[in-house]
């Protein structure tokens, strides 16, 4: 029955390990004996073609039709193989390695060591597809990684900004000049442009073409390319007065797939491009900001709905501060400052300071706002009891591919956030810490890294109890969040990997020191 699986399930945590208990407990010698003699074994061939089958059903009666093929194969598998499947379906494998670890492997197995890396980075970067890039090198070695190209439908990694907390620090790191923009508050979207087909993508990548056929409309109107990538800001506008709403706002048109015209209507967007990649046949990463510019106000016609940002060339920071504040006051997060220098070129996947993010927040408190990664809980007591009493927030390591404590967060969650928060994380709870996690603190609930929240804080500390930075600054010692909150915002367009990372940390304690 479907009660006792939820049940299940919800002691459990996980759907494949329920399904493999649940099959072993019906196990009985006359299923045993059909299942040996009468059925033939799954092949690696037969799974992938029924996966790929059931990815690609639509329309009317899609659900049951996805259903029935399913769940052939799991009457076919073993109760270990089904475990399995149901694993590689809902994406959740717990595995414990990441991209970056894998993009190690196939450097040493196909690119004869370590340095292939680089070369097989950009492959991914450009293409976003893992299982793309293992056949290529696998068949066609390093010679056919370095022939990779952007192709229209195939997302490209974005490109992250650094933090700075000072405009002088920011000018000093860009070599005395920088283009400043506006930093919006939005749904961050590279569109793919072509005549046939308009593909949108968020900044984890994912797909959301359907959920916003308002941006289509404005860009098959004002694209004057034949193909294009562009990227830019998707932000809700209120629609009577016309001003700009929080993210919290748009993100109510994500995931949607009834209603989207009603949406629509109550929540309209303006889609605003601040970059250029792919243009006509030609890939313009490796082209300077400055000239990308060019192309983009070549390729773009804007309208109602379409704008591009208009930058700001600064050289002092006066003029910075005074266009941070009026970046505030026309409802922005604060601003991004771009290098326009000879190799300002477009780092896909990488986060650096090519690009500075100057926030509002940095002018009220030191270095508040951080995106974390959750990892694990900590059981309620008195008033928070049945509920979590606290979360244990991580910062990414991109050397070691791995997520590092640092700190528990309790404030800044209402009554209602706190009910929902055992059942929004019961899919990801695993019996132990997870192996991508390091941490000295143990937690009563340990979560596979999904979840990015944005916190504030008062200050950076060292702690000998967080792993974030650990060595770094120094010897037996990390760091930690001072008074940590919760601003109310789940970071829902970032992927973990895109939460605020350890280097990001470091720099800001070290900068900290010279401010105080």
């Amino acid at each position: 029955k479907k009660e006792m699986i939820v049940d299940e399930w919800k002691q459990i945590g996980d759907l494949g390990s329920t399904l493999e208990k649940l099959l072993l407990e019906k196990s009985s010698a006359r299923f045993v004996k059909t299942k040996l003699t009468s059925m033939r074994p799954l092949t690696v061939e037969a799974v992938y073609d029924t996966l790929n089958r059931i990815a690609h059903t639509g329309g009317k009666g899609s659900v049951e039709r996805k259903v029935n093929a399913l769940t052939r194969l799991i009457v076919e598998a073993t109760t270990e193989e089904a475990k399995y499947l149901i694993r590689i379906v809902t994406g959740r494998l717990r595995l414990g390695i990441g991209d970056m670890t894998f993009l190690d492997a196939l450097a040493i197995a196909y690119g004869g060591g370590k340095a292939a890396r680089k070369d097989i980075e950009r492959a991914y970067n450009m293409s976003s597809d893992l299982g793309l890039v293992s056949e290529t090198v696998a068949k066609e070695g390093m010679k056919g990684i370095r022939a990779f190209h952007v192709k229209l439908g195939r997302p490209i990694r974005p490109m992250l900004c650094e933090r700075l907390t000072s405009a002088e620090a920011i000018l000093t790191k860009l070599g005395g000049k920088g283009a400043a923009e506006y930093k919006y508050d939005g749904l961050r979207i590279q569109a793919h442009v072509s005549p046939e087909e308009i593909s949108l993508f968020s900044r984890r990548l994912e797909n959301i073409t359907s959920q916003f056929p308002d941006v289509r409309k404005m860009l098959r109107r004002g694209v004057r390319a034949r193909n294009v990538v562009v990227e830019g800001e998707c932000i809700a506008v209120d629609p009577e007065t016309g001003a700009l709403l929080p993210f919290q706002v748009v993100t109510q048109r994500r995931g949607r797939k009834h209603e989207i015209n009603k949406k629509v209507e109550e929540i309209p967007v303006v889609f605003v491009l601040f970059d250029v990649l792919f243009v006509d046949g030609e890939s313009l990463l490796d082209t300077p900001y400055l000239q990308r510019r060019e192309y983009l106000k070549r390729v773009i016609e804007e309208n109602v709905g379409l704008k591009i940002t208009c930058p700001l060339i600064v050289t002092e920071s006066v003029p910075l501060d005074e266009f941070m504040a009026s970046a505030v006051e026309n409802g922005c997060e604060g601003l991004v400052i771009k290098s326009i220098g000879i190799n300002s070129v477009y780092q896909a996947g990488a986060r650096g300071f090519l690009w500075i993010k100057y926030k509002r927040e940095y002018k009220i408190e030191l270095a508040d706002t951080l995106d974390l990664v959750v990892v694990g809980a900590f059981a309620g007591r008195g008033r928070r009891a049945g509920t979590y009493g606290a979360l244990l927030m991580a910062a990414y390591d991109e050397d070691a591919d791995a997520f590092k404590t640092v700190c528990k967060l309790g404030t800044g969650f209402d009554d209602a956030t706190l009910a929902k928060l055992p059942p929004l994380f019961k899919e990801y709870v695993v019996d132990r810490v997870h192996p991508r996690v390091e941490s000295k603190i143990e937690a009563d609930y340990w979560f596979v890294p999904t979840k990015v929240l944005e916190i504030r804080g008062a200050e950076l500390t060292l702690s000998p109890s967080h792993t974030c930075g650990l060595d770094l600054v120094k010897i037996g010692t990390g760091l930690a969040v001072r008074f940590p909150r919760f601003t109310g915002k789940w970071r829902e367009d970032k992927a973990p990997h895109d939460a605020t990372t350890v280097k990001e940390i470091v720099g800001m304690y070290k900068a900290q020191l010279k401010t105080l």
